[in-house]
């Protein structure tokens, strides 16, 4: 576990950031290669859970982030399975499917463990640069 917090304002800034890429996949897919076209949402979406996991406790280690990110995730998806009419008339918003999704799908769950991978080792690289320029 980090020694120090993790700052919110950055973590902010990368879910503000992860947010932002995640919806110009959806919007604009034709401006990616068809693999980020197609699983940039999902992958970008764990990123996006990794970094407000770490917004509520920015002194979690990586591996516990990790874990937690995964959890949700992969709750979220397993979720996708029930079908109820208030449920089913959420996810048929626009930010009921951003959030809770459509329907089940395997890739997901891949898509959301490169997520956090991805999430993980940027934590990792920026945390490592933050404590070298602490300990100046």
């Amino acid at each position: 576990m980090p020694a120090l917090a993790r700052p919110r304002p950055l973590l902010l800034l990368f879910v503000a950031a992860t947010i932002t890429l995640g919806l110009a996949t959806r919007r604009a897919p034709s401006r990616f290669p068809d693999a980020v076209a197609t699983y940039g949402g999902d992958v970008l979406w764990a990123t996006m859970v990794y970094w407000l996991v770490a917004f509520v406790r920015p002194t979690a280690s990586w591996r516990m982030l990790s874990a937690i990110t995964l959890l949700i995730a992969f709750g979220v998806e397993a979720s996708q399975l029930v079908h109820t009419p208030w449920l089913d008339a959420l996810r048929a918003t626009r930010l009921g499917a951003l959030v809770l999704g459509r329907g089940f799908l395997v890739s997901d769950l891949v898509a959301y463990c490169v997520g956090t991978v991805l999430a993980l080792l940027l934590d990792r690289a920026v945390w490592r640069l933050l404590r070298t320029g602490r300990s100046r």
